[in-house]
């Protein structure tokens, strides 16, 4: 198992932009990643991050957004070690307020609205709908290394959505199709001074269906509500947004059909953690919750 190399990681970064030395204070640190305000000599602060594979591109992505005019936090130095990225970032301090939806709304506007990046990843329809198939794929590896040996419904469950996956991904690449944040929730926006805001945790940008960013602002804590992203649609629209993205698709209404597809995102997402990133048993009744829940979801919004 790779060490932690984020000291390693703060003095090459401190020696890039001059500094000598500075002083380290966690805001949010986790087995994959890690977020601390560092305090430089002359007493001004930089956010230090820094996250192991697979989300060690996010400095790529923060810079493309950037040029692009997505106000996001300026990186001044970043640098891969041993498969972990660290970065050093504008400290934008603390939000003067939690994000609202008017907010979600103006900021998913206008990253939808920014020119497609051919560098990232790419979520089309043909690749959403091997998302079963491919979290069947994890689920094999699971089991032949003796792990959810009793997941049998999540088995039959996947194999029922990846038999209807091909027609109810139909739609995938209508507008908005392009930039999608994909950790996109409330705290992902920082509100500042003046009501300035900027858009944060680009770790796993790709090209793909814009709604799939709209599905998840409200969260995955509570049940889905179709109404309520309905009308986070609407003001999207109202916004300056695309009018497609009220349109059916799948032969779903747009709601439903951002909703399914953003649980069954989650739920390769959280297999594949399983798998190969977290590789813990330990981990797996938490895991297998969570999957059980969002499937439940997946095969009734899509009507499956």
């Amino acid at each position: 198992m790779t060490v932690n190399p984020s000291a390693e990681l703060l003095d090459h970064l401190l020696t890039e932009i001059g500094q000598a030395a500075a002083t380290r204070d966690p805001v949010r640190v986790w087995s994959m990643s890690g977020v601390e305000r560092v305090t430089l000599p002359d007493a001004s602060t930089l956010i230090f991050k820094y996250a192991k594979r697979p989300f060690e591109r996010e400095d790529e992505a923060l810079r493309l957004a950037g040029t692009l005019g997505v106000p996001v936090p300026q990186v001044y130095a970043s640098a891969v070690m041993h498969g972990w990225l660290g970065m050093l970032m504008e400290d934008l301090g603390s939000s003067i307020r939690e994000a609202a939806d008017r907010d979600g709304v103006t900021a998913s506007v206008r990253l939808h609205g920014a020119p497609v990046a051919r560098t990232l990843p790419v979520l089309d329809q043909e690749r959403l709908s091997t998302l079963p198939t491919r979290s069947l794929e994890h689920l094999a590896q699971l089991r032949s290394a003796l792990r959810w040996q009793d997941a049998d419904d999540v088995e039959d469950a996947l194999t029922k959505i990846a038999r209807a996956a091909r027609a109810r991904s139909a739609g995938a690449m209508m507008a908005p199709f392009g930039w999608v944040h994909s950790e996109f929730h409330h705290t992902s926006v920082h509100i500042g001074e003046h009501e300035s805001w900027r858009l944060l945790d680009f770790a796993r940008a790709f090209t793909g269906p814009g709604l799939i960013d709209l599905a998840s602002w409200h969260g995955t804590i509570e049940p889905p509500n179709p109404e309520r992203l309905r009308e986070f649609l609407e003001q999207y629209v109202v916004a300056g947004g695309t009018a497609d993205a009220l349109g059916r698709r799948g032969g779903l209404a747009a709601e439903t059909w951002a909703l399914g597809w953003h649980r069954m995102w989650a739920v390769e997402w959280f297999m594949e953690q399983s798998v190969r990133w977290v590789d813990d048993p330990d981990t797996d009744p938490v895991y297998l919750k969570v999957v059980r829940r969002h499937l439940a979801d997946v095969v009734d919004l899509l009507e499956i």
